[in-house]
């Protein structure tokens, strides 16, 4: 089982690189019993989507 620092390892490189068919199936196992790292995660997809909003130019609901 993977430990909380290397989820977020993983949560980080997914982003970057592809994470091989081990790496996948023991990231979902840990977050399924794991709720900080499962929060953690949707934090990280949340804040690389309005960041990248951002940079593109993007208005949200909230701007108009």
């Amino acid at each position: 089982m993977l430990s909380c620092k290397e989820v977020n390892r993983l949560c980080s490189e997914e982003h970057d690189r592809p994470l091989s068919l081990s790496e996948k199936i023991n990231l979902r196992m840990h977050l399924a019993i794991c709720r900080a790292c499962t929060n953690f995660r949707q934090q990280m997809k949340f804040l690389r989507t309005a960041t990248r909003r951002y940079r593109e130019g993007q208005r949200g609901p909230a701007d108009d």
